[in-house]
């Protein structure tokens, strides 16, 4: 931060003198001739501080004109890449060193992280009941020859589905491998969707295997 806040005053103190020129002078401040930029060309500047998603401090980079303008330069965030400024960065930077940056270690999920995940994910949803409420074919509804007849819906159950609404409705979120579906549910009513967990988990007492409740209803 003591190097931010030096490079900055070493900055205004350079740009308050040199934007005392008059217009009689005939020339013109190359920060304002730099920030006037072309409609569509970027500028290239050099970044003061680390910005997320454009830079590190130092590092030079290219900006839209009025973003440097708006943005950048009102707050010193950068300044234009020309010998002047860039040196002055340069000799800031050996001065005061920057501080270092925390660096982010990725923790691997191991294997008894997963096991446990598995545990939760099963033993939440051998008690729940997964509820889906659909559009039915009215055409096929109407030409059923009984009422034993399977009422077919419009769009079919599909394992994508599944997996979408037990993240919705119960907040679990289990692999595509974990459900076995063969074929999408195409009709109304309530069905066992058998699911695979590793067989260390014990099971339920009373179950021979894990499945998921789904019941579908008409709207």
């Amino acid at each position: 931060m003591a190097c931010i806040q030096h490079s900055r005053n070493a900055l205004r103190r350079i740009i308050a003198k040199e934007t005392s020129l008059k217009s009689s002078d005939g020339a013109i401040h190359p920060l304002l001739y730099a920030c006037q930029g072309v409609r569509y060309k970027k500028l290239e500047v050099i970044l003061t501080t680390s910005i997320e998603k454009l830079g590190k401090a130092g590092q030079t980079v290219k900006v839209a004109p009025g973003h440097f303008r708006n943005h950048l330069m009102p707050k010193l965030l950068a300044v234009p890449n020309i010998e002047k400024f860039a040196h002055l960065i340069r000799e800031q930077r050996k001065i005061y060193q920057p501080e270092e940056e925390e660096e982010v270690k990725v923790v691997k999920e191991t294997m008894e992280d997963k096991m446990k995940e598995y545990e939760t994910a099963a033993k939440r949803l051998v008690k729940a009941r997964l509820a889906f409420r659909v559009g039915i074919n009215t055409a096929k509804f109407r030409a059923r020859e009984s009422k034993d007849d399977p009422i077919e819906i419009l769009s079919p159950v599909t394992k994508d589905d599944i997996l979408r609404e037990v993240t919705r409705q119960f907040n679990v979120q289990i692999e595509p491998d974990n459900v076995h579906l063969p074929s999408p549910l195409t009709a109304l009513g309530e069905f066992e969707v058998p699911l695979r967990f590793p067989k260390s988990i014990p099971l339920p007492e009373g179950k021979v295997k894990w499945t998921l409740q789904v019941k579908i209803r008409g709207k």
